[in-house]
């Protein structure tokens, strides 16, 4: 007679985490998009709860000068993540021996990291000290800055007056070649009229810059996003044995954010605040798997599609009104939710022991969240038509997890896991400077009853050290030898 493996008292129930973007995992990828609760046999439901806490410390940039690149440790920066919970529920029942149906519910995006303490993340109250940081040194206090706007201004006035002469020179030239000399000194003379006025306009919104850091004197840099997702699935088993399935199903997603900006460290974007009203959109999931009960294998591959998002956004930018502009505007944000794929594996190695792999693979270089009126002002900034994002990766997320689960008594599993993640590139987002991170995990299920179980488990992840960025590129802080944890619970309910 052939063995068959105890998979219901293999299957290790611990909460499959994956951690945050400013505590952990790329971009902003929380909870892993887990659809085990789907593969489980019979009539299956679970609910988790996941608490993160993390260590993000490091140091701000004290170098003051136009080359983006140079790092020089200053200031030290405080643990900027802060702690951080969610909660994961899923149902699932065979309608017969061929079809399935279940619901689940995961928060899968979010971000919470806020800075504090004395460092160029939080806003302070010493204006010419501001004022000389956010214009790289062109100017070391307020006066000076007024003084050297007026001189630029002047020497953009008497250059463009020098220009229009010549213009006016070329048009009436004796010959083509003359004509040809004056219109191209007319034009050296006028595009070094816009720079020198271009330069005034620098240092008038370093200064009004800096008056904005002033009035929001004591506040640090913030930002969380929040999200949620219900998932509806419909399976149907075929094969001789039943031993394969496809399903799919539509996605319902609701995504909000906050967001502010504060210090020196974003130069002249100092004072920007931005709220991202609540927005629910649909997208879909497919995927399929396969199993073999009498070795307690099941593998399946899941794809979730893009979700675009069109929501309201709130935005304060002081140094617009600097410019000549609306600091206060209402509009709406596109945001793409990114697309994934999970890879998710298991088999008995004996009757008492189960090996799992989970692979999971998402592109957050096509992520970016443009808010119209920053991008607006970064087109101005940058003079560039496509202007910057406020949030963009460089690099898609890996993430790898391989584990081992042991039954030691009919009622008792244990299980040990070690995990990988690629992270999303390096220098990363200010708002989450973290490169990935290696993981080592342990937990525990214990089955109450025939029915109900009850799982725990904790995850040590050391991070992978990060250069923090702006959108302009310039570094601007350096996040070194930094972990955290994670622990989670379950309980959950099996019929077969």
């Amino acid at each position: 007679m052939r063995a068959t493996f105890h998979l219901k008292t293999l299957a290790v129930a611990i909460a499959a985490f994956s951690a945050a973007s400013a505590a952990s995992a790329a971009g902003l990828d929380r909870s892993g998009q887990d659809i085990t609760a789907f593969l489980q046999d019979g009539t299956y439901a679970e609910a988790v709860y996941t608490y993160i806490d993390a260590d993000v410390s490091g140091h701000d940039n004290a170098y003051v000068g136009s080359d983006k690149n140079t790092y020089q440790q200053g200031k030290k920066i405080d643990d900027i993540a802060e702690s951080y919970d969610f909660f994961r529920y899923g149902v699932k029942a065979d309608i017969n021996d061929t079809f399935s149906v279940g619901i689940l519910y995961d928060e899968p995006f979010g971000a919470a990291a806020d800075y504090t303490g004395d460092n160029n993340f939080v806003a302070r109250g010493d204006l010419d000290a501001s004022v000389n940081a956010i214009s790289d040194g062109n100017a070391s206090s307020v006066a000076d800055a007024r003084a050297k706007i007026g001189q630029l201004t002047d020497g953009a006035l008497q250059v463009g007056t020098v220009a229009a002469t010549l213009a006016a020179q070329a048009q009436n030239a004796s010959s083509p070649q003359v004509a040809a000399e004056l219109a191209q000194q007319a034009q050296e003379a006028q595009n070094k009229a816009q720079s020198l006025a271009d330069q005034a306009e620098s240092l008038g919104a370093a200064v009004a810059a800096a008056g904005a850091e002033a009035e929001t004197a004591g506040e640090g840099t913030n930002v969380e996003v929040r999200s949620e997702s219900i998932t509806g699935i419909i399976g149907a088993k075929f094969g001789q044995n039943k031993e394969f399935q496809v399903y799919g199903g539509p996605v319902a997603q609701r995504i909000k954010a906050d967001v502010k900006l504060r210090g020196t460290a974003y130069n002249a974007a100092t004072g920007y605040t931005a709220h991202i009203s609540p927005d629910q959109d649909y997208g879909w999931l497919a995927g399929v798997s396969y199993s073999k009960p009498e070795i307690a294998l099941k593998a399946a591959l899941t794809y979730r599609s893009e979700i675009d998002h069109s929501s309201n956004i709130d935005e304060t930018y002081p140094v617009v009104a600097a410019l000549g502009g609306e600091a206060n505007q209402g509009n709406k944000l596109d945001i793409t939710t990114p697309k994934s794929v999970n890879f998710d594996f298991q088999t008995g190695i004996n009757p008492t022991t189960l090996a799992t792999a989970k692979v999971r693979w998402v592109p957050w270089s096509d992520f970016a969240i443009v808010p119209p009126l920053y991008n607006e002002v970064s087109k101005r900034a940058t003079d560039d038509d496509k202007g910057l994002p406020l949030v963009s990766y460089d690099d898609d997320q890996w993430q790898v997890e391989l584990g081992l689960a042991k039954r030691l008594t009919p009622a008792l599993a244990l299980s040990g896991n070690i995990g990988w993640d690629s992270g999303a590139g390096n220098p990363v987002t200010s708002l989450g400077p973290i490169e990935g991170y290696y993981s080592a995990g342990l937990g525990a299920k214990y089955n109450v009853t025939e029915n109900w179980a009850v799982s725990a488990g904790g995850k040590y992840l050391w991070f992978g050290d990060a250069e923090g960025q702006i959108p302009t590129g310039d570094i601007v802080s350096d996040f070194e030898s930094n972990d955290g944890f994670v622990l989670g619970v379950k309980v959950s309910y099996q019929a077969q």
